[in-house]
């Protein structure tokens, strides 16, 4: 058996668009959503981190997954983040949710409450269970303080209804134990942009992408690049990303990159409190690396 191909490539992890008085802007989200469409992406992902779910509402996430299913003409596959660090409100989210028209649910490690490997191993389990669609997992041990063990995604790969793993721990030997491990139709995706092409060039089939919000066509042509063998022309354009990677995050995740979107002119850069958005002096940075690397 081999992978799901649904979703080999990139997967954009699509930021919430907020107005000056920080209410959802749903008719921005719709441009963005044609904007990324058009770019080339291989598939949608709602409501992951770089949506700021923590704080978007349950009725706003409802409207966001109905207006992408709605806004679609390439009839992308759908993946939608439904996670926590509470089983049992996962359960209800799940059963609540319109499920119909998603393609996968993306769950993120439990956070804050540090569960065991084996408390992993029962959580992912009573989620792949209940869920009427297939699961990704998401490992983001800089979020979430603890991370899946090698050998804990082995056993979980085990189960029917999971088929894969978003992992961004930032390990190069970690990305090759599971490419050296894992089942061969058991996806492998990527959630460090800064790292897509070294992990592909070990097995893995994609990437969850923030950097792609922002410049699909680019990140798009360093994926496929990368998947087809031609390494050199991926590295270059993965290069090309290197520094402005880094600045994406100074400030933390989606405030870079919707700084970014600002500077396009697709969306505003507000983001809801706890969050902050961008410094008038990161905003210059990544506008100066914008022009220097040929991306503005």
């Amino acid at each position: 058996m081999s992978v799901d191909q649904r979703f080999k490539g990139v997967g954009v992890a699509i930021v919430t668009p907020f107005n000056e008085n920080l209410e959802v802007d749903y008719d921005a989200y719709v441009r963005l959503l044609g904007h990324l469409s058009e770019g080339g992406v291989d598939y949608f992902v709602v409501q992951g981190t770089t949506g700021e779910s923590p704080t978007v509402t349950a009725s706003e996430k409802k409207q966001l997954l109905k207006l992408t299913k709605q806004n679609n003409p390439k009839n992308l596959p759908i993946v939608y983040g439904i996670g926590g660090n509470d089983t049992h409100s996962v359960l209800q989210a799940i059963a609540s949710a319109d499920l119909n028209g998603v393609d996968a649910i993306l769950s993120v490690t439990p956070y804050y409450n540090k569960p065991s490997q084996a408390g992993l191993i029962k959580h992912f389990t009573a989620i792949a269970d209940a869920s009427p669609v297939p699961v990704l997992l998401y490992n983001v041990p800089g979020r979430t303080v603890i991370s899946l063990a090698v050998e804990t995604v082995l056993t979980l790969a085990q189960h029917p209804n999971i088929i894969g793993i978003k992992d961004a721990t930032s390990s190069l030997e970690y990305a090759m134990q599971l490419a050296w491990k894992a089942p061969k139709d058991f996806l492998l995706l990527s959630g460090d942009d800064n790292l897509v092409t070294p992990m592909i060039s070990v097995g893995w089939h994609g990437v969850i992408s923030v950097i792609a919000n922002a410049f699909p066509k680019e990140f798009g042509a360093m994926t496929w690049h990368a998947l087809e063998g031609r390494f050199s022309e991926a590295a270059k354009i993965q290069f090309s990303f290197l520094d402005f990677d880094t600045l994406l995050y100074v400030e933390s995740n989606p405030v870079g990159i919707k700084k970014c979107l600002e500077i396009k002119g697709w969306t505003s850069s507000e983001v809801r409190l706890p969050l902050v958005k961008a410094s008038d002096e990161l905003g210059e940075k990544l506008k100066s690396t914008m022009i220097r690397e040929g991306f503005l």
